[in-house]
């Protein structure tokens, strides 16, 4: 193994599920209910149910997964372990971007909020550029780069500080929302608002604005918060039922808060500002602060302005932790410098995977420099990040049926496809131009992975390959269908609507189907399973790829 000390098993499952909470609070519920509602009306509310559903049918194949391999960065190794490098590298590289640019985005929420301040020196922090988007001037970038550097420090001394600080955080950032929504509800509540259309006229459910919603408002973004908890496994005291209820849990509780600000936000914004051209034109800069001194709520605006800063750190925070795990996973696949999976031997945690995700969060905070450009690249990484986990899930009942799983799903294969489904549809929802982004994303990465495939001598590299095609070939098919499906999701107009939906889930199917099939029994499975055999009873962690070949011979 690559670690000279190994990861403290010291977070319950309590603990583990607020760092679940904590990442999935951050600073979507900030703006959420905002673009949500301008992207669909009081659809917004739907979108949030069948968000949490599609995340739920997700998260539910990785708990098994995180509970069968209880270890540091296991969203990064799950693929690995069922189809070889190659998928591995990609579902690894997706998911890591995803999450690292987490930690500036949420920086640069704080101070987008601190913006709002009535002060002329907090109003310079934000400007709204030509081109109609805003970005963070130069003072404001500095202030989210001291933040980041703050989120740094309280991870940088070991789990157990990072675990007890999240957790008064995180409560904090439970009861906020939750006593905005209902101070909202209860000081200025127009139920008239919910008859009114995205663009002022009368309201009717418009299901394509409904997913485009779920897929681009944030939602997708705020629920994938769920990874923390199964990228923390390895540190989690009886991952078996930790895991399971830190996964469920924080969805559940998130989901009920997300819902009730989102019915608080329709009903609190005045009738006269809908009247000028519906939800579609309302501009807020801090959505909730502004009603809440709209209302006469000051105290609650002063409240919020607090948690701006609160909501967003606690989850920059928590992702500090998850993505040194991440990097640490990622070195035990063979595709990046062993250094960056060393151990701290004193406080037991990938100390040079920290370094680099902060010189990367700094990358990501000075070049995309705000929220809604950050959460669009963030976005995009998500969803094709999603798509490994159903498909490894399954291909690992099949490939290694005997090896112990704490947590055995039931339906697994039903419920497994439909997560692959829907993850398929979200990308779709996204709508084109971004699926050929999600695209260009991957290819950047890919000579990452061929630089250490020629290093190792290409060894293996034909069953790598045959591990990967059906991966190879959904990201252009899908691409292609996205750019000639219907107007509805930035198409062509080549399919038209609904039978594109029809399209994309059978494409879906297909997908998942070969996918299953074409998943072998890898080194990493088969070193894991003498382990296992030698140590009944312990926690299940395959050694890195250079050490599972060598156990194995192969």
């Amino acid at each position: 193994m690559s670690s000279s000390s190994p990861i403290r098993r010291e977070v319950g499952p309590f603990a583990l599920m607020l760092t679940g909470l904590g990442s999935i609070i951050g600073s979507g519920w900030l703006f959420g209910a905002w673009r949500a509602a301008g992207l669909a009306g009081p659809g917004a509310v739907w979108a949030w149910v069948l968000g949490a559903a599609i995340i739920m049918t997700i998260a539910l194949t990785y708990a098994e997964l995180g509970s069968m391999f209880p270890e540091s960065g296991g969203m990064v190794r799950y693929s690995h372990y069922s189809h070889g490098s190659l998928v591995g590298f990609i579902g690894a590289w997706a998911n890591w971007i995803a999450i690292v640019s987490v930690i500036p985005v949420e920086a640069e929420a704080s101070v987008q909020y601190m913006a709002s301040w009535p002060w002329q020196w907090a109003h310079d922090l934000y400007m709204h550029m030509p081109d109609g988007h805003g970005e963070l001037s130069v003072p404001g970038l500095w202030i989210a780069a001291v933040l980041v550097i703050i989120y740094f420090l309280l991870n940088f001394w070991s789990v157990k500080l990072f675990a007890r600080s999240n957790t008064a955080i995180t409560m904090f950032k439970l009861i906020v929302p939750a006593a905005t929504g209902l101070a909202l509800i209860a000081s200025g509540f127009h139920s008239e608002n919910f008859s009114v259309g995205v663009h002022g006229d009368s309201h009717s459910t418009d299901f394509a604005a409904v997913l485009t919603a779920v897929a681009t408002a944030g939602i997708v973004f705020s629920f994938n918060g769920f990874q923390s908890p199964v990228n923390l496994a390895g540190e989690a005291h009886n991952p078996g039922k930790s895991i399971p209820f830190a996964v469920i849990g924080s969805i559940v509780l998130a989901t009920i808060v997300y819902i009730i600000l989102q019915v608080a936000y329709i009903g609190a914004v005045p009738p006269e500002m809908l009247a000028k051209a519906g939800w579609h034109g309302i501009d807020f800069r801090s959505p909730f602060a502004e009603l809440a001194i709209i209302v006469n709520l000051h105290w609650l605006a002063m409240l919020l302005y607090v948690d701006a800063f609160i909501s967003p750190s606690g989850t920059g925070m928590t992702y500090t932790a998850t993505t040194a795990r991440m990097i640490y996973g990622m070195e035990r696949n063979g595709t990046l410098p062993k250094i960056l999976g060393r151990i701290h031997p004193k406080w037991g945690i990938p100390r040079p995977a920290m370094w680099f995700n902060l010189l990367v969060s700094y990358l990501f905070l000075f070049r995309f420099r705000g929220w809604g450009t950050l959460a669009a690249v963030i976005s995009v990484a998500t969803i094709i990040s999603y798509l490994t986990g159903p498909v490894s899930a399954m291909t690992l009942r099949r490939t290694a049926p005997e090896l112990h799983r704490p947590l055995r799903i039931a339906g697994l294969p039903i419920l497994a496809a439909v997560a692959f489904i829907m993850a398929t549809e979200l990308l779709y929802w996204a709508k084109w131009p971004l699926t050929g982004e999600i695209i260009l994303l991957m290819v950047v990465a890919l000579p990452v992975y061929l630089y250490y495939q020629a290093k190792a001598g290409w060894h293996d590299f034909g069953r790598q390959m045959k591990g990967a095609w059906w991966l190879v070939c959904y990201l252009p098919t899908l691409a292609f269908v996205s750019w000639a499906g219907s107007t509805m999701f930035g198409g062509k107009g080549y399919l038209p609507y609904g039978i594109d939906l029809a399209v994309v889930a059978v494409i879906g199917l297909v997908f998942y189907v070969w996918g299953v099939k074409a998943g072998w029994r890898t080194p990493s499975v088969e070193a894991a399973l003498l382990e296992a055999k030698a140590h009944p009873g312990a926690p299940v962690v395959p050694p890195d790829e250079y050490e599972a070949e060598r156990i194995t011979g192969h």
